[in-house]
Order: structure tokens, then sequence, then C-alpha cells
């Protein structure tokens, strides 16, 4: 069986007993370890506000990252547009584009990525669809995306917004940083479908409307958009990962990972626990039963174990690649996880 392009997904978590600092220095490791794997992507997300995510200044933890790693592809998974004027992220990712070379990726959400009194802090604007696209728009002109053989003057012809003709991202302009949809309904597929973008489709956390949502952005997909980044439909899905040397070793590290399912699910974020043998010990039963449950998009085992799960997730969805989110108490063990799955699944 062919396999498709593995990525991670990292959200710089922070463990109980350790320092902000440590939190960063760990995902720096991951980093540097997967730059050296097989993986396709790093890929950082936007939170703000959290004691469990470190990811709100993504841009500037992707700088961090770059000087670290030579190969991987770096980028933002992504960022919340919503929260910014289209002018900065294409002056900030411009930035690390004409510093690293192309190495980076834009995926783009709407979602806040916090509660309602931080975006508010945050100046948040307008995300319905209609609004949100036409930012994505506005973005992708001031990075000077041009399809196939056209200069900068015929693809900024494309636009229909003359208003930004005196505006520059400086030095953002021309840089093409490759734009990405991210998404977990229906609304997130019509987007990237009539924008002709890759889409990333969030199952890791939101797996209820992945199906319907593949299937519009397939049939509804534009590849002659002005915004287009791909001739076809391209789809990335997440999955919870881990992988430890037994089904039982690797059951028992992911009770961290449900400890941090019910303390989003309750807003009672906090730093990752310790695995427990019994989940019932710390969590309600009720809540207990409805986690374990919703483990649906989850390849938790042995290698064996998880590769299968994995194969069978993407022939079911025709999957085009894969992006892994991994939470372990113990970041040493999130890395011989990602290092135990890049091995099996090379292999």
């Amino acid at each position: 069986m062919t396999r498709v392009p593995l990525s991670i997904l990292d959200l710089a978590p922070v463990s109980a007993g350790m320092t902000r600092a440590e939190a960063l220095a760990a995902s720096r490791q991951l980093a540097i370890t997967a730059d050296c794997g097989g993986y396709q992507r790093y890929w950082m997300a936007e939170h703000h506000s959290s004691e469990t995510f470190l990811s709100s200044a993504t841009s500037l933890l992707l700088g961090h990252l770059a000087e670290h790693t030579s190969r991987i592809r770096l980028g933002a998974g992504g960022v919340m547009l919503p929260n910014h004027a289209p002018l900065m992220v294409a002056e900030y990712y411009g930035t690390l584009a004409t510093l690293y070379g192309d190495r980076f990726d834009l995926g783009l959400g709407r979602a806040p990525g916090t509660g309602p009194a931080t975006a508010r802090a945050l100046r948040r604007g307008g995300a319905e669809l209609r609004d949100f696209a036409a930012d994505v728009s506005e973005l992708a002109q001031y990075l000077g995306h041009a399809r196939g053989d056209e200069d900068a003057a015929a693809a900024q012809a494309r636009y229909v917004n003359p208003a930004l003709d005196r505006v520059r991202a400086i030095p953002g302009d021309d840089t093409r940083v490759p734009l990405w949809m991210l998404g977990s309904s229906t609304g997130g597929a019509q987007v990237a479908a009539a924008l002709g973008l890759p889409f990333s489709f969030a199952s890791h956390f939101a797996p209820a409307q992945m199906r319907d949502a593949i299937e519009i952005y397939r049939r509804y997909f534009n590849a002659d958009a002005p915004t287009a980044q791909v001739p076809a439909p391209y789809v990335m899905a997440g999955v919870n990962v881990l992988v430890a040397p037994s089904d039982e070793e690797a059951a028992f590290l992911y009770t961290s990972a449900i400890q941090l399912q019910a303390a989003i699910r309750t807003g009672r974020l906090g730093p990752i626990q310790p695995p427990v043998h019994d989940l019932n010990d710390v969590l309600d039963p009720r809540l207990t039963n409805l986690l374990t449950q919703s483990r649906s998009i989850a390849a938790v085992g042995s290698p064996a174990t998880v590769v299968s799960y994995l194969e069978d997730f993407v022939a079911d969805y025709d999957l085009d690649e894969l992006i892994t989110a991994t939470y372990t108490f113990d970041p040493a063990l999130r890395i011989r996880s990602y290092e135990m799955l890049d091995e099996a699944w090379q292999s």
C-alpha cells in the first residue's frame, strides 16, 4: 500500500510541573526530531490565553524552529484570520519566507482559538463565511499569488479590489507563501472549494461532519479561482496518535490525552496531567464513558496497531495526507511516539 505523507500538529503543550520555557524547548526538540525523520510538515496552531497551549505567537515560534531545522516544511495550522489584519499576516509570513526560503505553509481558519473575552481583547473581526473568504482573497493578493505562467502584473489584474493596488506587504509581496484552508465543518469546505485551496480537516477533534465536508470540497472545487493553489482537490485530515511498544502502554499513556479532552469539554483547562490506571479516579464516570466512546479518530497502540488504523483511515476517506497530534505527560514519550510512528510508516 502506498503511504501518504505524515505531518505533525503541535500546540506547544505544557505538562504539570513544567515551566513555559521547558515546554517551548520540548516543542523545539520535537521539531528537530521530525526534521531528521520522514515527516512532511510541522505545523503550529494559534491559541490564546491558555494555560495548556503556548502557541499564541505562532509566527515567532515558527521562526525559532526555522533556526533549528533545515528540511521540514513549517507552517501555521493555523492562523485564525479574523483575529488579524490580512496585511499583517502577509508581512509576518512573508518575512519568514524572505529569511528562510520556501519552507512555510499558511493554514487559515476562522475560529477564535480562545474564549469570548480574549477574542474581544484581540479586537477580532467578522468570521462570517463571506467576510472570511474576502480576507483570504486579500491576503493572497498581498502575497502575490499567480497561477501558471502569469507575471505579477497579470496576477494582480485578476483581483477585483483596486483599492489595494497601492498597499504592499513588504517583504511579503511576491513570496507566494502557500495557502491552506482549515475547517471542522462544511462551511470551511465551501470556502476551500470556492477559493481552490488545499483543505485540512480537523477530524482529530471534530469528526462529525468530516465525510460531508470532504464530499462538498471535492464536488465544488474551483481550480480556476484567482486564489487557487492546487490544480485538483487535496485533503489532509487530523488524527490523534500515540505509539508505544505495546497496546497496553499506549492506552495507559493516552489517559493524559483523555484528561485533556475532559478539561476542554468542561472549560477547566490546565497543564497536561500524568497518566492514570483508572480514569474513574480522576474524572466523573459519565464523562469518562463519553470520552472513551468518542475516540473515533485516534490511533493508539503499538506501531503495528497504529499503522493498520491509519491505513484504513486513509483508504476510507481517500486522503492525500495525514496530520497527527500527540499529547503525553512526558515530552520524551511524545518524541518516542513520533519516532516509532515514523519508522513503522516508512518501513
